[in-house]
């Protein structure tokens, strides 16, 4: 605790909401009053470890209580727009080596602050854009994931839950604005826009989806229209064909979520089946559904 409290503390005066993560380099399980509600927003919670990167504060007491409440754990940076962070990790076990020697050649990831993490990988920090970039694989780069709007980042003095060894900020560098060219090469090809429940390819116009509006209410009408005993999964499928319109910039992460839950309420699913849904699709789609 010595070590991590300093450097939680010296990421809040920075801007960077923290939390911890369990030993395991996973968020911190809800507590029984969380998993129970069935009307609960995890951004408004309060509770000191519930909800992953909701917990994540800038506060110095709340951060100390946190840290005290889950000995051994790992401190954890929210990303995003709302620490103003887009993380480039490199994973060299899957590939990411070669993936960054190759963004390093096409001049897309400038020197910037970075971590060695505690299983040999990279940690490059940008300063966010602005705009919408979702936390998903970098396309066509294996090994290389991106963190930003709705993602986390371990950092140091974690110690991994494998390897033992720490997390180590690299030679000292200035946080560094995100290239145009990086951003770019972040977004989602639009071949890649693909809806799920069994559905044909979304359509596709130069700039993206072509006709957001019919492709939605297609997406629903999946939900509409699916069997008793399936309507749960069906739900949780058309989360994630939403979330990746959401993540395509063709329609707002608001009115998506209404939506959904709307639809969800007309397929008879309760808050909790529908909260639950909607929250799963978008996270496996790199998407917060806050």
């Amino acid at each position: 605790m010595n070590g991590l409290l300093p450097a939680a503390l010296d990421a809040a005066e920075r801007g960077w909401p923290v939390f911890v993560l369990g030993r395991s380099k996973r968020p911190v399980a809800n507590c029984e009053t969380c998993r129970l509600a069935t009307d609960h927003d995890p951004a408004t919670c309060g509770h000191l470890t519930c909800h992953g990167f909701y917990a994540a504060t800038t506060n110095a007491d709340r951060l100390a209580a946190i840290i005290a409440a889950v000995p051994g754990g790992q401190l954890a940076i929210r990303t995003g727009t709302v620490s103003g962070l887009v993380g480039v990790d490199v994973d060299p076990a899957h590939g990411g080596g070669h993936s960054l020697s190759a963004l390093m050649a096409d001049q897309l990831v400038p020197r910037t602050l970075h971590v060695h993490t505690g299983s040999g990988g990279l940690h490059l920090y940008y300063r966010h854009p602005g705009q919408h970039i979702a936390s998903r694989p970098m396309p066509n780069r294996p090994g290389i994931d991106i963190k930003a709007d709705g993602g986390y980042l371990v950092f140091p003095p974690s110690i991994h839950h494998r390897t033992h060894r720490p997390y180590v900020w690299g030679q000292p560098a200035d946080l560094v604005e995100m290239p145009p060219a990086l951003i770019d090469a972040c977004q989602p090809p639009p071949a890649a826009l693909t809806s799920y429940a069994g559905q044909n390819p979304m359509p596709l116009a130069a700039g993206g989806i072509s006709h957001p509006d019919a492709l939605l209410s297609s997406i629903l009408d999946t939900v509409r229209h699916a069997p008793k005993g399936k309507r749960r999964t069906t739900l949780y499928g058309a989360s994630r064909g939403v979330a990746r319109m959401v993540a395509a910039g063709a329609i707002d992460q608001a009115a998506a979520v209404a939506a959904l839950t709307e639809v969800g309420h007309q397929a008879a699913q309760t808050e909790r089946e529908i909260r639950a849904a909607i929250t799963g699709g978008f996270r496996d789609e790199g998407i917060a559904a806050a």
